[in-house]
């Protein structure tokens, strides 16, 4: 039972006892995201330093990048620096930037308007539109070719896309988790 000021959660109107049983709620979920799981991550030193460092991050707007060999668990840490920043209610969107082709990666990335190029028949969000308010993961980034990166740059800096056969300019606001 839940009580408040000593009153049975019972014993409110219905109304209120809602109000309360989502506070209840998000106070329960703050409370169990406070800190990466060192039991679920591992005890290396190596991991721990990074769950140390992943904890200091989590509550910044920070632009983080994850160094590692393959399957270390990048994306676990990343989606776990996501599931504790203010950010957790709103996308996480990872991208593999390996698994797809530069022309094809951008258009991923950015989006594309219809008719930008010959399969373009509709509209389409890119990732960054897609993680707004939110993060986005970008695995592998060091496979970007040097103009991509740059356009990448650009968007970290002047906080917005332009899609691919578009004249306009959308402002986001995105995080971005790399790793390489």
């Amino acid at each position: 039972k839940v009580f408040l000021f000593d009153v049975p959660l019972s014993n409110l109107d219905a109304k209120l006892r809602v109000q309360m049983r989502t506070e209840i709620s998000k106070l329960h979920n703050k409370l169990n995201r406070q800190k990466i799981d060192k039991q679920t991550m591992g005890q290396s030193k190596e991991i721990l330093k990074a769950i140390e460092m992943a904890n200091i991050v989590c509550n910044t707007n920070m632009t983080v990048i994850l160094e590692g060999k393959s399957g270390t668990g990048k994306e676990l840490i990343a989606h776990a620096i996501h599931e504790l920043s203010p950010r957790h209610n709103k996308p996480f969107v990872p991208v593999h930037c390996a698994s797809f082709q530069e022309n094809l990666l951008e258009s991923e990335l950015f989006g594309h308007e219809q008719g930008a190029f010959t399969s373009a028949i509709h509209q389409r969000k890119g990732k960054f539109e897609i993680a707004d308010k939110g993060t986005l993961f970008l695995d592998e980034i060091g496979e970007l070719s040097p103009l991509l990166q740059v356009k990448l740059l650009r968007v970290v800096e002047e906080k917005s896309i332009k899609p691919l056969g578009s004249a306009q300019e959308i402002k986001i606001d995105v995080r971005i988790i790399s790793a390489t």
